[in-house]
This record gives C-alpha cells, sequence and structure tokens, in this order.
C-alpha cells in the first residue's frame, strides 16, 4: 500500500474548513454545498476538531437541539486521530476500524494537509488489488 500522500496528489486539494464559532446549521449548509460527510474544524489555521453529519444527527438531532442556535465547537468531535503524509493507506485503515471514524486528518507537523475519507481509502485498495490482479493475470497467461 502507498503512502498518503501518493493518494492525495490523485485528488482535488481543497481543504474544506470552518470555524468553531460557526452555527451548526451552516456547517450543514457547508457540508452539503460540497457534498463532503465532514469538515475540518480550524481556529486561527490550528485543528481544533472535526464536524460531520454523524456529530450532528447523534449530538443534536437525536437531542431536539435547535441546531441554528448552537456553534459547531459545541458538538464536534475534539479528540481527533491524525495521520502524518507518510502513512500508508494500510495503517488508515486499521485506525478508521479500531476507532470507528470516516475521516481522517492528514498532517503535516500542525499543517492540515487532507481530510481522507474511508472512500479514498476503499478507492485505493481496490485500485491496488486490480493492480495486482493484473500483474498476476500477465504473469500467468505468460
Amino acid at each position: 500500500m502507498k503512502p498518503v500522500l501518493e493518494l492525495l496528489k490523485k485528488r482535488d486539494s481543497s481543504l474544506f474548513h470552518i470555524a468553531p464559532d460557526v452555527m451548526v446549521f451552516d456547517g450543514l449548509k457547508l457540508l452539503a454545498q460540497y457534498g463532503v460527510g465532514a469538515v475540518v474544524v480550524l481556529d486561527q489555521g490550528k485543528l481544533v476538531g472535526v464536524f460531520s453529519e454523524r456529530d450532528y444527527t447523534r449530538k443534536v438531532a437525536l437531542q431536539g437541539k435547535n441546531s441554528r442556535e448552537i456553534p459547531i465547537s459545541e458538538i464536534m468531535t475534539r479528540n481527533v486521530i491524525t495521520v502524518p503524509s507518510t502513512a500508508r493507506t494500510k495503517e488508515c485503515m486499521t485506525l478508521m476500524s479500531q476507532h470507528k471514524i470516516r475521516h481522517l486528518p492528514v498532517m503535516d507537523g500542525a499543517k492540515v494537509l487532507a481530510l481522507l475519507s474511508i472512500r479514498d481509502i476503499m478507492d485505493d485498495i481496490i485500485a491496488d488489488h486490480e493492480q495486482t490482479i493484473s500483474h498476476l493475470q500477465t504473469y500467468i497467461s505468460g
């Protein structure tokens, strides 16, 4: 499996982020606008959390709270598990599975480079397996 940095070269370099004082409703509009399930929460450029659809459903909708009155800082995931850009995709998959998370910030020191999703990892694993199958078929057929 390849390093995450290789994975990042193949995708859009946009890093969707939001400030912790933004209301949850506006955060949901941002998720919908960009078609993503999560964004990193940055405070003056520093990673302070991740805001996801899961945070909203469990900490607002199911508790009957008003998303227009609650800042993201109250419901975001604070103890964020991150990986360096040198981490391999298999390591990322293991972390996601162990911690039951779907998004993983990729860091270069204190700077957030990207937010990987479980889909990014699965796409890479599938491509890797397809390449292995192709090589084996070529080897077998001579």
